[in-house]
């Protein structure tokens, strides 16, 4: 199977899959599980063509650039597609017993998950293949209209009011974002990554810039835009409560260290950088102490999001100097985070479904009823503390490396701060899981099935510290990672 093949299926075969589990709702689930099994064989075949040869590169419709768009995988997009394939596989075995059959009244809500789930996966895949800003654009439109549509699917006054905050905050930052691609090409003219290098100069350029980071920064809920984060988060359903802090917040940070790192890496600021880094700095502190005294599970994990990607901006400093192994640390945190808040948001679900309720005062003996969604939460948390040997210790360890190597002290002093934060409200969490009470006597019995899926991914993010190799391996082939050493 060549290349160019992979790339495109990695984009239709989810969106084939949206379209025929949208006419044939019965068929929605095995569909989903079917395609998310599939986009991992297709991840995994494009990361070892990356691997033999970097990067993959072709273009739509036969027309090369600049009249063309170019899809491209190189090691970072590699590494988000795996990231993609995998938690998205974990989530769809989740959803088969979480939604059931999409039929009758109960199934409404089945009946349209599959399909805007698939569609969300395509733009996903879409997003990370792409190598043109415009069809970012396209992509980042269908990703945030699956994700909002997916937020309205509990149907609650909570859920839907959530979900028109988040659509209005997608919007906004859309049109941020392609206000700047209109600009950007008229300055340059072409939107092509690579030929944008070194070309993104002058007031029109620099402006352009500042308005895609505007837009991104508000679809990726870095502070002080993040407000819409929480309540979207919190009331959605739980397949999709993990789906959001997973993996479509990614998104826009992915798009933002392609902008400034590959697009405009010759005329980076030291300014510019410092600045993101303040906002993930801000978010660390405010999202920890914000997490530290919520009454609710679900928020107590979506405040926790907000902070732990605050960790990913302080990449933005750090990284200009610092080559191949700040990139390394930096991405296996992001892919920690991702396993780990997918865990969490999954556990959480299925203590909503045992409980009736997620109040964390009330969830005394909740280990006799489900001992392995505590465990798993207990899990997942030791790799967002960053305890050793977990994945979330080894992206840590390797950024404050460049912090202490950079003279960028105030980044290591916020990262230790946050750290003890994060322990904070883990163990705050834990230890009234852990009370033996008689309301546990009240709880339903959980599957199994709910259980595994959600501790699989915990493990993921305890043991993906030890692939460093192959994270840094990837990365190699990626020329401008390597000229920023």
């Amino acid at each position: 199977m060549s290349g160019d093949l992979v790339m495109a299926l990695l984009v239709l075969l989810p969106l084939a899959g949206a379209i025929t589990a949208f006419s044939f709702p019965r068929w929605g689930p095995r569909i989903g599980c079917g395609v998310a099994l599939l986009t991992l064989a297709l991840a995994v075949r494009a990361a070892l063509d990356v691997l033999r040869q970097s990067p993959l590169t072709g273009s739509l419709g036969g027309w090369a650039v600049p009249l063309g768009i170019r899809l491209r995988v190189d090691g970072l997009s590699a590494i988000l597609l795996l990231l993609l394939a995998i938690v998205g596989l974990f989530i769809s075995i989740y959803s088969l017993q979480a939604l059931g059959p999409a039929r009758g009244t109960r199934g409404r809500a089945a009946r349209y998950y599959w399909p805007l789930w698939l569609f969300l996966l395509a733009a996903l895949n879409g997003m990370f293949l792409s190598a043109d800003l415009f069809n970012l654009y396209v992509t980042l439109e269908l990703s945030g209209l699956s994700a909002v549509a997916l937020v309205a699917l509990a149907g609650t006054k909570t859920a839907l009011d959530s979900a028109l905050r988040y659509l209005f905050v997608s919007l906004s930052g859309s049109l941020l974002y392609l206000m700047g691609v209109a600009l950007l090409y008229g300055a340059c003219g072409t939107l092509d990554f690579e030929l944008l290098a070194g070309q993104v100069t002058g007031p029109p350029g620099w402006t352009a810039m500042a308005l895609m980071t505007a837009g991104l920064m508000m679809k990726g809920a870095l502070f002080p835009l993040h407000f819409w984060l929480p309540p979207a988060h919190s009331s959605a359903p739980a397949p999709v409560s993990a789906a959001l802090s997973a993996l479509v917040v990614k998104g826009s940070l992915y798009i933002l260290l392609r902008l400034w790192f590959e697009s405009a890496g010759g005329g980076l600021t030291q300014g510019t950088l410092q600045l993101l880094g303040a906002c993930g700095a801000a978010a660390i502190l405010w999202g920890s102490l914000q997490a530290l005294v919520q009454e609710r599970l679900k928020l107590l994990v979506a405040y926790s999001t907000v902070a732990q990607l605050g960790y990913l901006y302080l990449f933005f400093p750090l990284a200009a100097g610092g080559g191949v192994r700040v990139w390394t640390g930096g991405l296996i945190f992001l892919s920690a985070h991702a396993f780990a808040k997918a865990a969490m948001f999954l556990s959480a679900g299925n203590i909503i479904k045992a409980a009736g309720h997620d109040r964390i005062n009330d969830l005394g003996g909740i280990t006799r009823v489900l001992p392995v969604s505590v465990f798993t939460i207990g899990l997942a948390g030791i790799s967002l503390v960053g305890l050793p040997p977990s994945a979330g210790f080894v992206g840590k360890w390797l950024l404050l490396g460049a912090g202490l190597q950079q003279g960028q002290w105030w980044w290591v002093a916020t990262i230790i701060v946050g750290s003890m934060l994060s322990a904070a409200y883990m163990v705050r969490l834990l230890s009234h899981a852990f009370i033996r009470d008689g309301t546990a006597t009240a709880w339903k019995a959980v599957s199994p099935g709910f259980e595994w899926s959600a501790l699989a991914m915990a493990v993921a993010a305890f043991l993906l510290g030890f692939t460093a190799k192959l994270f840094e391996s990837l990365l190699q082939g990626v020329v401008w990672i390597g000229g920023a050493q």
